[in-house]
């Protein structure tokens, strides 16, 4: 059993009916017309606009509240030659935002200038010295893009110097909104614009719709970048920027994209989403996280090649270095969040903070804690000086950071953002009551389901289906991103042919995988960071998958695979580790620690072994103190008595992961001991023979005759050999030298060094016979006992089932025995020996 990491939504169900007119309406195969149909368009025309959406299908740019007024106020400072200061913000949405607004302000021939705050020094957002500043430079105009929704107090003082205001924005408006000429938001109360999920630069872009009188197709480049990197909903008219401003860039990109994608390696030819979100928009973002956002702008706005490959070059370090600092911070942060929940911490929401932590990169920090812990995160930077922390939060679905900040609205300076993400700035002294509310109002919100994630599936298909053309035809519905996620399917039941790892870490791995559907070929499966999942799947499994579709291109052949996002094995596994050694480095290694490798720390690992010198055959069991794995001897009558600490404070109810170093002594005992296990998700099976004397032919009775002869004989000094026997005594060395016994009995008696082996050691469990250094010491007067009544005779009276079911079985059979309950042929078996000897 291999658990998934989320909860796997199960694939909506559909309008069977509905699906098979699309398909014939739209020529599309029946699987796209199901994720439309899935997606909310059952019909042909909201269908055929969502794949093939036109020009004519933006809205009217003038349905903002407040363009009318905005167009006009421009348009009449441009006039009047009036000074327009831009103001922007310093994310990639900002950054396209301020880049497109200078653009349209070039083409209108404004005189204008931008500005966008320092992170570091100014904060966020439109601040008091930037309104002064404008005053004192002669500004009549500022028109902000992607903030100042918030900037009450600031409007004021802007409307005290005599400056007007327009703000356009996206983020959700405060209880009260500023006194400006024009505020254009989307998400305002009573705006009636019918698509409320604009990015901030499409906000700018349907400014620049409204003074064009035209779609401004020349700029829907950079209204793509910040809608795609803000993570904004990639439908209605943002779906529609986001194909025209992607076809743009793959067709004739602007000198600063060209510039980024050399940088980020990137082939702009199949420049898409996901190269916005993850390489570019990353990059973007750097220079205001780190220093300012000027780089970002120039490298969009700049006609001069060599301007825009500098300042790719130094987004690019920049970027390097931003990732070098969220890994260091990052580190500090789960730390602290592993000591606030080991000393008792709710972690409801994990509110971090540290003195001196970079605020540029704290949202990128919080969505660390959110991806390893899956709480809502917030992440604060303490400035000593000033007593205030600011930060940023994360949060995950069914908890509104927004309104939970709302709630807690008296504990800071200020605030803002939406649900899934938000800035505040707050007296680090009222950290501690802010952590406390935050618990308690998720607490009251959120279930024990809503801690696990969930990952939604689109379809369930066959190994049959995942082909070239299907990928090619599931293209139709990119871009993809928030809002219209890359379509995941499930695939069941597969099996695991192959697999080895990769990257320079090992850090990923490629499955080959196979079906029971004799028609489909061998399926290729990609875990990208999840390397170690390539050691916990057995071949004897069946492994369900959850995955995205994609073609790989090796050597001109295409072939398409599956991109896994989440698998698990539904049923117990067992893996086949037989032929590998004790000293084998990854059996050596989880005798030691547990799993292989594992990233769940949950995971309980035990070793059980049935013979009381079995331990002598592993060293790690003696590691009583420091070792992770639980070691038990198992009786005949299947109780287990620990071996090591671990066993002693282990539960072995609780074992979720098993290993057989060591053969089984029958297939009843191996029964009897894994009934103590009900919790058994996962069993190695290496089976080590610790006596492979027993598999040469049965001693009979008379053969313990011979050789117990021969070793009195020897006792008592004899120098003849008995009747019908040999002996061997070279001068210089006892008979009874335990080096030279078994070949000198062997030639002695005429049986086989395998049986002596196996006689001595009878011998020696019945008292008959003890090992002293070099010497075999012959007892004196041994007890009357049964063959029986050695351990080892009652093994080789069943070895022949033991070997046929540990042994030469094949895998599938190893693991239907040991871990379905299906059982064996019996085979036949010598009948125990009852007579005694002397």
């Amino acid at each position: 059993m291999l658990r998934a990491r989320a909860r796997w939504a199960p694939p909506p169900k559909v309008d069977e009916a509905a699906v098979e007119r699309l398909a014939k309406t739209l020529c599309v195969s029946p699987l796209v017309a199901r994720l439309l149909v899935a997606r909310g368009m059952a019909d042909a025309a909201s269908a055929e606009r969502f794949l093939h959406g036109k020009e004519d299908h933006f809205h009217d740019p003038f349905l903002l509240d407040g363009m009318e007024q905005a167009a006009g106020r421009i348009r009449e400072a441009i006039r009047r030659g009036e000074r327009i200061r831009i103001y922007g913000d310093y994310d990639a949405d900002g950054v396209s935002a301020t880049s497109l607004t200078i653009g349209l302000m070039e083409r209108l021939g404004a005189a204008y200038d931008y500005v966008i705050p320092n992170r570091h020094t100014e904060g966020y957002g439109l601040n008091g010295p930037a309104i002064e500043k404008a005053a004192k430079d002669g500004v009549g105009l500022i028109v902000t893009v992607d903030t100042g929704i918030s900037a009450v107090r600031e409007a004021s003082l802007a409307r005290t110097l005599g400056i007007d205001l327009i703000v356009t924005d996206h983020h959700e408006p405060p209880e009260v909104l500023p006194d400006t000429v024009a505020t254009i938001n989307p998400r305002k109360p009573g705006c009636p614009y019918p698509f409320k999920s604009l990015a901030g630069v499409g906000v700018a872009f349907k400014l620049a719709h409204a003074l064009l009188g035209r779609l401004p197709k020349e700029y829907a480049w950079l209204a793509a970048i910040g809608t795609i990197a803000d993570l904004m909903p990639l439908v209605d008219e943002n779906r529609l920027i986001a194909r025209m401003g992607l076809a743009q860039m793959r067709e004739s990109p602007a000198r600063g994209i060209r510039a980024l994608c050399q940088v980020s390696d990137i082939d702009f030819g199949q420049l898409s989403g996901g190269h916005i979100g993850f390489s570019i928009g990353p990059r973007l973002n750097a220079g205001g996280r780190l220093e300012t956002a000027d780089a970002a702008v120039r490298c969009l706005t700049t006609d001069d090649e060599r301007e825009a490959s500098e300042t790719a070059r130094e987004l690019d370090r920049l970027n390097r270095e931003r990732q070098e600092l969220v890994d260091e911070i990052a580190a500090e942060a789960l730390e602290q969040a592993n000591a606030l929940l080991a000393a008792g911490d709710p972690g409801n929401v994990l509110l971090l903070a540290g003195e001196g932590w970079n605020t540029g990169v704290v949202g990128i920090v919080a969505s660390r804690v959110v991806e390893r812990h899956y709480r809502p995160a917030i992440v604060l930077s303490i400035d000593r000086e000033t007593g205030l922390a600011k930060g940023s939060a994360r949060s995950i679905p069914g908890f509104d950071l927004h309104a939970a900040l709302t709630e807690c609205a008296d504990l800071m300076e200020q605030f803002g953002g939406h649900k899934a993400a938000a800035g505040m700035t707050l007296k680090a002294e009222n950290i501690p009551r802010l952590r406390r509310r935050m618990n308690e109002t998720a607490a009251a919100w959120l279930g024990e389901d809503d801690y696990v994630p969930v990952l939604r599936t689109d379809a369930e298909i066959r190994p049959a289906d995942v082909t070239v053309d299907t990928v090619r035809e599931l293209e139709m519905l990119a871009p993809y991103g928030m809002g219209n996620p890359e379509p995941v399917f499930l695939l069941s039941g597969m099996r695991l042919k192959g697999a080895r790892r990769m990257g320079r870490e090992m850090q990923h791995a490629k499955l080959t995988l196979t079906s029971a559907d004799p028609d489909a070929a061998e399926l290729d499966a990609l875990l990208f960071g999840k390397g170690e999942l390539a050691e916990r799947i057995s071949p004897t499994g069946h492994v369900d998958l959850a995955g995205t579709l994609s073609v790989n291109e090796w050597n001109g052949t295409r072939k398409a695979q599956i991109i896994v996002q989440d698998l698990r094995v539904p049923e117990r596994q067992m893996f086949d580790w037989r032929g590998r050694t004790l000293a084998d480095p990854a059996v050596a290694k989880w005798l030691r620690s547990g799993l292989v490798e594992t990233k769940e720390e949950s995971a309980l690992c035990g070793a059980l072994l049935f013979r009381g010198g079995d331990i002598c055959l592993l060293p790690e069991a003696e590691n009583a103190g420091a070792n992770r794995t639980a070691f038990w001897l198992a009786g005949e009558d299947g109780c287990l008595k620990p071996l090591n600490e671990r066993a002693e404070s282990m539960p072995p109810r609780l074992v979720t992961h098993l290993m057989l170093p060591v053969l089984p002594p029958s297939a009843a005992s191996a029964r009897l001991a894994l009934a103590n296990f009900p919790a058994l998700e996962c069993l190695y099976a290496v089976l080590l023979d610790p006596h492979p004397f027993l598999s040469a032919a049965t001693a009979d009775r008379e053969a313990f005759k011979r050789v117990y002869a021969v070793l009195l004989q020897w006792k008592r000094g004899a120098r003849a050999p008995a009747a019908g026997m040999t002996g061997n005594t070279e001068s210089g060395e006892s008979p009874l030298s335990a080096p030279s016994a078994v070949a000198r009995l062997a030639k002695a008696t005429g049986l086989t060094t395998d049986m002596i082996r196996f006689i001595l050691a009878v011998f020696e469990q019945l008292g008959f016979l003890a090992a002293h250094g070099h010497r075999l010491i012959v007892a004196e007067a041994p007890a009357k006992k049964a063959l029986d009544e050695s351990p080892l005779y009652r093994e080789k009276a069943s070895r022949a089932e033991t070997e046929r079911v540990f042994l030469f079985s094949t895998a599938a059979e190893l693991k239907r025995f040991l871990l379905d309950g299906e059982t064996p042929e019996s085979a036949i078996s010598p009948a125990n020996a009852q007579e005694g000897l002397s």
